[in-house]
């Protein structure tokens, strides 16, 4: 998995489930969509995508249904 997420540009890659069931993923890239559409096809996409889906309120695919969220706040 880590590979595969190097290799389509996904870096700093984290998810995090808080106690009520909120699921937050974070990850950086230079390209979001391309990032996304490289892990598309890989087989590991797909063992992930069916272990993980069960974590995921979503219409469709865990990883074709993300929220994203605007950055309001960063501090260095």
């Amino acid at each position: 998995m880590r590979a595969a997420l190097t290799k389509a540009g996904w870096g700093n890659y984290s998810i995090f489930l808080a106690g009520d069931g909120l699921l937050v993923g974070y990850l950086e890239t230079e390209d979001y969509q391309a990032a996304l559409d490289a892990m598309a096809g890989t087989e590991v996409n797909q063992r992930w995508q069916a272990e993980m889906s069960e974590f995921f309120v979503a219409d469709g695919p865990p990883d074709q249904s993300f929220t994203r969220l605007d950055e309001i706040f960063h501090l260095d």
